[in-house]
């Protein structure tokens, strides 16, 4: 292990990785998953279960939410048994091979880029509704000051994501109570269940959760207290299933069913009937795809810089070239026509949520024999087989779900 100079403060790397490790505290571990949890799949959780009914809908997060909080607490333990702070990708090349690494680098990249691309779309419209200006150029708007703080490194990216998705959850009460006084659908009328439509609602709940990746990157800021990783990941998964839950709620509250469009911010702001409200709810739409554009962006360079060894520094060509890779074919393919803003999250939500969440079963009992070290925290009987074979059954059938519709059963 070596120290190093690095613009103003002192990082340490490990020689067998090319990551470089800033502390995070353990509000900025637990923003860092509201922030990645919290995009562009809470906005569109109320028109994707406006058929199923909010009943299903919690459901399906309390569902998904427990499995991919056991995932992840796998790979918090493979992580915390690993000297190097290796990425997923690098972890599953470590234990389970290049061929399980190369599957979890894709679904990484997947799942990076369908979501970059809902964000691209959904901040292009609420910016073109707020200032009067083409979605084309709104879209230039966000992902300009968001590629930037991604380029400073993981921790700008904490602070940027503690501050914002505080501010965040303080507007989504403001909205609420605004909601809930100015209700126009009575609560009887939203308390509903259809079962038919139930099984696309928890594949959009699959990929709010889906955020494994970003485990790897806390394991690494937080390496002074590996303690609280799991307590700060937990911490973070509890406020996202509150805000996951209370947004759809509020947006039934205000809103007909046949009035609920794809980006719900948009027909939210406006039934509240006030142009303060239009511009908070708005604000917090682009707060949410923000934050998960800033966790995700930084988690998929990461994976980039570990599986490529290439250079972590903020000048390297190979670093410049990697953003550049990240976030322009998303906005090319936001206005390419050839994907919808829900579509994209339903399949990002069913490939890459179930690559990203079966693949660390494998890892967990491979690191369990063939690990560097005793990791100062162990998910112990939830690595039970009878656990891990749920996991798996859960989130391999959202795959066999998925492929029936797509033939059209």
């Amino acid at each position: 292990m070596e120290y190093v100079r690095q613009e103003g403060r002192t990082a340490y790397r490990e020689k067998a990785s090319p990551l470089t490790i800033h502390r995070l505290t353990f509000w900025e571990g637990a923003m860092t998953v509201v922030g990645a949890t919290i995009g562009s799949g809470v906005l569109g959780l109320a028109y994707a279960s406006r058929d199923a009914g909010w009943p299903i809908l919690i459901l399906w997060l309390v569902v998904a939410g427990i499995c991919s909080a056991i995932s992840m607490a796998y790979v918090a333990e493979v992580s915390m048994r690993t000297k190097a702070p290796l990425q997923l990708s690098g972890l599953a090349e470590k234990y389970i091979g290049r061929v399980g690494s190369w599957l979890l680098f894709f679904a990484v990249g997947a799942t990076s880029f369908c979501s970059l691309i809902a964000y691209t779309s959904g901040c292009g419209k609420i910016l073109s509704e707020i200032f009067q200006i083409s979605p084309e150029l709104g879209s230039l708007l966000f992902i300009v000051p968001a590629t930037a703080v991604v380029w400073l490194g993981l921790k700008a990216t904490g602070v940027a994501e503690k501050f914002m998705s505080g501010g965040m959850v303080v507007l989504l009460f403001l909205l609420v109570g605004a909601s809930l006084v100015s209700a126009r659908v009575p609560m009887d009328d939203i308390l509903y269940s259809h079962w038919a439509y139930a099984m696309p609602v928890f594949n959009i709940a699959v990929f709010c959760y889906a955020v494994q990746y970003v485990v790897p990157e806390l394991a690494r800021g937080m390496r002074h207290a590996p303690h609280q990783v799991m307590p700060s990941i937990l911490t973070g998964m509890g406020i996202s299933f509150a805000i996951l839950a209370l947004v759809p709620l509020s947006v039934f509250l205000i809103l007909p069913v046949d009035e609920i469009t794809e980006v719900a911010s948009l027909a939210w702001g406006r039934a509240l009937g006030h142009n303060v409200f239009f511009l908070v709810v708005n604000i917090f739409a682009f707060c949410a795809m923000m934050t998960s554009f800033w966790a995700i962006a930084e988690s998929f360079l990461a994976n980039m810089v570990d599986k490529f060894h290439l250079s972590p520094r903020r000048l390297s060509v190979s670093r410049v070239l990697s953003l550049i890779f990240i976030v322009v074919p998303p906005f090319l393919l936001a206005y390419s026509q050839m994907v919808g803003f829900v579509n994209a999250l339903f399949w990002a939500g069913t490939f890459g949520g179930i690559l990203m969440s079966v693949l660390p079963v494998v890892m967990i009992y491979k690191a369990r024999k063939h690990g560097d070290q005793e990791p100062a925290w162990s998910c112990g009987w939830l690595a039970h087989p009878v656990v891990a074979t749920i996991i798996t059954a859960v989130f391999a059938g959202t795959g066999v779900y998925a492929l029936i519709s797509f033939l059209g059963i």
